[in-house]
């Protein structure tokens, strides 16, 4: 399969470069300066298992794009979206899965508005990854899975290929018939995580350590879970069980949003936190620590504005 990953950050970097270096045909649609970096260094990514390099990955910019592409994986932050659904959309064909690897779940209902539900498939990716200061991608823990499937659950023709491409390429992946479920599950886990980290402005660990830390994440998990219940997606129990170890953690585990603050950068607030607090809205669900932890990422979004 003809494969392009929008965006070569720490997640596209880190699944285009495996999928790359086990030898299927990547192409990265990024930025110039992006793509100037991968010219000269190649694509390093560094982890617990060792080094993997891709020498002269393969990169097109907005402008050079040349689709059609059978696959494409979108790997970029929640407020670049609408300006990669522009660039790559004469990649797209009649027969391309686009396979969205972001947080939240806004980006399913701008996806089907662009390119209707024969194309936009759901994901979600579990990953510890950053890029460092020389634009390699560093990851941080043996964690790299990539789950994907049609949204409403049907059996596409494409999935057995789609699953062969993504396979046997130094991550864990699988189809899934429940893929908005997963979605959902990952949402509850990193908007607990993320609204706990930066109202805390502390790793969890650091959060359960000191006065009332632990009775801070029981009752952040305790309205995600009744949030996402009454939207119609009660995390199951194995969700459930990673989400308390998550909440519980003694270790320094932190949350994209989290570091993405603590460097001053763009952050996934409205996507992870924002609209988390909307679904408690339309369904009567008090969420007072949600509340706070939107207000307190709209003041930080608003400062860095300033």
């Amino acid at each position: 399969m003809r494969i392009l990953i929008v965006g070569a950050g720490a997640t596209g970097g880190y699944f285009g470069g495996r999928l790359a270096a086990a030898g299927r045909d990547v192409t990265f649609l990024v930025r110039p300066g992006r793509a100037g970096t991968l010219r000269e260094r190649g694509l390093r990514i560094k982890g617990p298992d060792g080094e993997a390099w891709v020498e002269r990955p393969r990169t097109i910019t907005a402008d050079t794009v040349d689709g059609p592409y059978d696959l494409i994986l979108l790997a970029v932050k929640s407020y670049a979206l609408e300006q990669a659904l522009l660039d790559l959309a004469p990649a797209v064909g009649p027969r391309t899965v686009v396979v969205p690897l972001l947080n939240g779940m806004r980006h399913v209902d701008e996806l089907l508005g662009a390119f209707g539900p024969e194309r936009a498939w759901g994901a979600i990716c579990m990953i510890h990854a950053s890029l460092d200061a020389d634009g390699d991608v560093v990851q941080a823990t043996g964690l790299h899975r990539l789950d994907f499937g049609t949204l409403d659950g049907s059996a596409d023709a494409r999935i057995p290929a789609v699953t062969e491409t993504l396979s046997g390429a130094g991550f864990d992946s699988q189809a899934s018939a429940t893929i908005v479920w997963d979605m959902w599950e990952k949402w509850v886990f990193l908007s607990c995580l993320g609204a706990a980290t930066t109202l805390m402005r502390a790793p969890v660990g650091e959060i359960n350590a000191a006065p009332g830390g632990a009775d801070l994440g029981a009752r952040i998990a305790a309205e995600a879970i009744a949030i996402a219940t009454a939207a119609g997606y009660p995390p199951r129990p194995g969700a459930v069980a990673l989400l308390q170890a998550g909440i519980e953690s003694t270790a320094p585990m932190t949350s994209s949003l989290y570091r993405d603050m603590m460097q001053g950068r763009p952050v996934e607030a409205d996507a992870i936190i924002g609209d988390f607090v909307s679904e408690a809205g339309k369904y009567d669900v008090p969420a007072p620590m949600f509340g706070a932890a939107y207000t307190n990422l709209s003041i930080y979004q608003a400062r860095r504005a300033g």
